[in-house]
């Protein structure tokens, strides 16, 4: 039960406080990161696949000591679990940039939108418009609810703090190299491919999710179906599909990202998403992300009566 205490926990303080403010851990594991890259770097998968290797396995190792540590200490283990649940949570924070990002819209502050656009995304805004800078933020919460609030829970709820650490261990890699750039097409591509994995189960629980909160799953399911595959990740075109077939928007299009451009297909029979509809999928966002919660505690339950 100590787990799924924690869980709960780290998710309200999550809510209630968002990111810490100074001394992230999550920001350490990335300065960690880049020093490693610095010595491991090479124009290949091998020594990308030694990289993510060593930095989610030892995330992982560290977060099963935590766990044999305090697994006879029930207090303790709770509040291990909490601050590991806080600590790679990132809901609160999406939260605030889509209250930001529509402040600027409603305001009509065109440039200043386009100017936060990159806090959510790494989109090229340079040449959006409101409704595209809308459809970017509603595209970027529904992403980002799966891989910053559902996954993590999901993985808590299955394996406690290792699952929590190094499912954030390998979101953060994906982030810092899994993109697409001449840089790191092959040292990237291990840690591209490990945040695949990972998502494919938390991917489709934020989609049941959305849909059953949203009180649209038929539709919801419908579209997911129908046009997920059209979206060039495996996990977003679930997420994204879902969140318009619960909104009854039409989401997707082609997006530039400086370098190069991306057809995410059509996603959904509805409109396109205004600066009204930001808000709205914030609010369900948050619906999706207290459902993610409870999940993750029953799971965790499961997970102990299972392993007594």
């Amino acid at each position: 039960m100590s787990t799924s205490f924690g869980l709960l926990l780290g998710f309200v303080a999550d809510r209630v406080l968002g990111d810490p403010r100074r001394f992230h851990p999550v920001a350490g594991f990335g300065q960690t990161a880049t020093r490693l890259e610095s010595r491991l770097y090479a124009d290949s998968r091998a020594a990308g696949t030694a990289y993510t290797t060593v930095l989610v396995g030892t995330t992982a190792l560290a977060g099963v000591a935590v766990e044999r540590l305090t697994r006879e200490r029930p207090v303790v283990h709770t509040l291990v679990t909490a601050a590991a649940t806080w600590t790679v949570l990132g809901a609160r924070s999406l939260d605030r940039e889509a209250e930001t990002m529509a402040g600027f819209l409603e305001a009509k502050d065109i440039p200043a939108a386009r100017d936060r656009l990159s806090y959510l995304c790494a989109r090229d805004a340079t040449t959006l418009e409101s409704d595209e800078l809308a459809r970017a933020t509603v595209e970027s919460i529904a992403e980002n609810t799966s891989d910053a609030c559902v996954a993590p829970l999901v993985w808590g709820g299955v394996f406690g703090v290792p699952g929590l650490l190094a499912y954030r261990a390998a979101n953060t890699l994906d982030a810092m190299v899994g993109y697409r750039s001449p840089k790191y097409a092959n040292f990237g591509w291990a840690s591209a491919r490990l945040d695949d994995l990972v998502n494919l189960l938390p991917a489709r629980v934020c989609a049941v999710l959305t849909g059953v909160v949203a009180e649209r799953w038929s539709e919801a399911r419908r579209v997911w179906k129908r046009d997920a595959a059209q979206h060039p990740s495996p996990n977003a075109g679930p997420v994204e599909a879902a969140f318009a077939g619960a909104l009854g928007l039409s989401l997707g299009g082609t997006n530039s990202y400086g370098s190069y451009s991306e057809d995410r297909g059509t996603l959904g029979d509805g409109p396109t998403p205004t600066v009204a509809d930001v808000r709205r999928t914030a609010a369900l966002a948050r619906r999706v992300g207290i459902a993610a919660a409870g999940a993750a505690a029953i799971l965790a339950v499961a997970r102990g009566r299972l392993w007594d």
